[in-house]
């Protein structure tokens, strides 16, 4: 009897230790660090662009998962008519990062609700949108929704503003641009060829307004960023937010502070599907968090993890616009990502030099917010946010723990 009794306890014990050590091998993982220090070196390529007059200024922050690991500003906000230093705090013009903060995530938000698919034909909201028509006078078929997310509907990629105004005056009701829009020739078949184009978002903030009843501006504020606490992001800044704006381009007749840089949004009231909304970097981080979060922030959930799957991979019906549901992965215009994250990193940029790039292997996100158009729109920031991407790539470093035996 002492001998099973002993047995029985012998077992015990290795089937613990088996236990214990099995444990100890799959908690282990490997311990990632942040080289902080490597980060630094954004302060220099900053101060360069800067001192080559590329930009006046810049505000720049690197996070990874749901810490901030790198902010900092840099320069002026503005030269004239008299310098003023830039502030962590201050609000950028997005430019075209509108369309995937704001209408494309609408979009997908409303698409998640049931009221819309993306399948549908744009000329179910828009009547009169024409297909495509070739020489010899072949209709293509009709653009559906998807195809204005991926720019691939056949849209040409923009409208000089004087032919709108001399049509329509100083302001133009969004009603009678997108008529306007939807009467132009199409420059190839839906789904055949990627054209970047701000017309197919501006025809998406059309279809959110006609699905809801609210302009994209509104719909985004009640249902993104007032629930994200991200409330320094909105469009048509109030007064009381007009002197944290950070300026744009200046003109004969104009000082654009708080007033949209893009023609055609400044021509609809400063409320469009491709250009309009501001934001700070901080704001932006929290929305950065959200995406890597799959769609949740702390407590408060935006997207499903499969609508920002969606938006975030390239479109399989059109694989060669390289291109998601609104962000940018591996198209023409996708270098300021840089060269080291990888192909499951994705973003945006802005015309007036801003951008937003998320790479979710590392959970790094870059955010680099400049007004490069200040004051007379020949600043360039195409190799600065390669450059600022790659030094944050690089900062990620894996070091794998020794194993206990």
């Amino acid at each position: 009897m002492r001998k099973m009794s002993l047995f029985f306890l012998i077992c015990l014990f290795l089937l613990f230790s088996q236990c214990r050590t099995r444990q100890s091998i799959e908690l282990e993982t490997e311990k990632e660090e942040i080289s902080r220090e490597h980060l630094l070196r954004i302060n220099d390529i900053i101060q360069q662009s800067i001192e080559n007059k590329d930009i006046p200024g810049a505000v720049v922050l690197v996070g990874r998962k749901d810490k901030v690991i790198f902010r900092n500003t840099y320069g002026n906000s503005q030269l004239v008519p008299e310098p003023r230093p830039m502030e962590q705090s201050m609000l950028f013009d997005l430019a075209s990062l509108t369309k995937p903060v704001a209408t494309a995530t609408s979009i997908m938000i409303l698409v998640e609700r049931g009221e819309l698919h993306l399948r549908e034909k744009v000329k179910d909201y828009i009547p009169g949108f024409k297909p495509f028509t070739d020489e010899q006078g072949e209709v293509g078929e009709d653009a559906r929704i998807w195809h204005l997310l991926t720019h691939t509907s056949g849209l040409p990629p923009y409208i000089q503003e004087e032919n709108i105004a001399s049509n329509f005056g100083s302001f133009c009701t969004l009603e009678n641009l997108i008529a306007y829009i939807a009467s132009l020739d199409k420059t190839n078949p839906a789904g055949e060829e990627f054209h970047y184009s701000c017309l197919g978002f501006i025809c998406l903030s059309f279809i959110i307004k006609q699905i809801t009843g609210q302009n994209v501006a509104e719909f985004s504020r009640e249902n993104i960023f007032l629930p994200l606490g991200m409330h320094h992001t909105l469009f048509n800044p109030p007064e009381e937010l007009k002197e944290r704006c950070v300026p744009t381009e200046v003109t004969e007749d104009l000082f654009l502070k708080g007033l949209v840089h893009d023609p055609l949004a400044r021509l609809l009231g400063g409320v469009s599907g491709n250009a309009g909304l501001f934001s700070t970097a901080d704001d932006l981080a929290v929305f950065a968090r959200m995406l890597l979060n799959k769609g949740t922030y702390r407590e408060t959930r935006i997207l499903s993890p499969l609508a920002v799957e969606r938006m975030t991979e390239i479109c399989s019906q059109a694989p060669f616009a390289g291109r998601g549901y609104g962000w940018d992965l591996d198209s023409a215009y996708s270098s300021t990502g840089g060269d080291l994250f990888g192909a499951s990193s994705f973003g945006h940029t802005g015309y007036t030099g801003t951008s937003l790039w998320i790479d979710t292997e590392t959970q790094i996100y870059v955010i680099l917010l400049t007004n490069r158009v200040h004051p007379d729109d020949k600043g360039s920031v195409v190799s600065l946010r390669s450059k600022i991407a790659n030094i944050a790539a690089s900062s990620f470093i894996k070091k794998n723990k020794k194993k206990n035996r």
